[in-house]
């Protein structure tokens, strides 16, 4: 199968069986997002969501976080990974929110990188959540599927040399959707120890398959 062709049966596969594919972080507006997206490094989506459920109630908006100190948030996000790191990434987050960019989250990726906390993969995907830009944030998932199934070759070792191939090849309306279909894939079907490849609809362009298929065996 061509890269050409194997673009073509990932996009076609799964606009047809995942239309609405979207992050499983809970927010309600791009601060909150943010927020969730820094504390999700190293850490899972369900955590992250039981953290910032009762986090919200009391730091709603940036000025709340740039007003407060570690002793005051930590407790909050004590559960999440890095409690300290993030702790104080938050409150240097909502500092600049509000000393810079008027307690608004910026929309592009060069901006949202200065702020504490948020690297590219961060800021890719809150322009690619929020503003549906045409970024491809690279996470763990995104990294291991892609590069599985062909879409990008093995050669590709870092997650910004993953991002400027799937960028290059996904057409741009659907580069913020397949996001979250390479995440959501990774995440429930294509699991890093055990793939469950005798569950998966996808393997027919999937070149870790076509390599393995041998070794997989059926359940009974």
């Amino acid at each position: 199968m061509l890269k050409k062709q194997r673009y073509e049966a990932f996009i076609e596969h799964f606009s047809e069986n995942m239309p609405v594919a979207e992050t499983e972080l809970e927010y309600e507006n791009p601060f909150q997002l943010l927020v969730a997206v820094v504390l999700s490094a190293q850490c899972t989506d369900k955590r992250v969501n039981i953290v910032t459920r009762e986090l919200f109630k009391h730091f709603p908006t940036a000025a709340h976080l740039a007003a407060t100190h570690f002793d005051e948030l930590f407790p909050y996000i004590r559960s999440i990974s890095y409690p300290n790191n993030k702790t104080k990434h938050l409150i240097g987050l909502g500092k600049m929110l509000i000393e810079d960019f008027g307690g608004e989250v910026p929309s592009t990726v060069e901006e949202l990188v200065k702020l504490p906390g948020v690297g590219r993969k961060t800021a890719n995907v809150i322009t690619s959540v929020v503003w549906q830009q045409p970024n491809m944030a690279v996470d763990t998932h995104v990294f291991r599927v892609s590069r599985r199934l062909g879409l990008v070759p093995l050669t590709a070792k870092t997650p910004l040399e993953v991002e400027k191939q799937l960028v290059k090849h996904i057409p741009k309306q659907y580069i913020h959707k397949a996001h979250h279909w390479l995440i959501l894939h990774g995440r429930y079907t294509c699991l890093a120890r055990k793939p469950k490849c005798e569950e998966c609809a996808i393997t027919h362009l999937c070149k870790y398959f076509e390599k393995n298929q041998s070794k997989i065996q059926p359940e009974e």
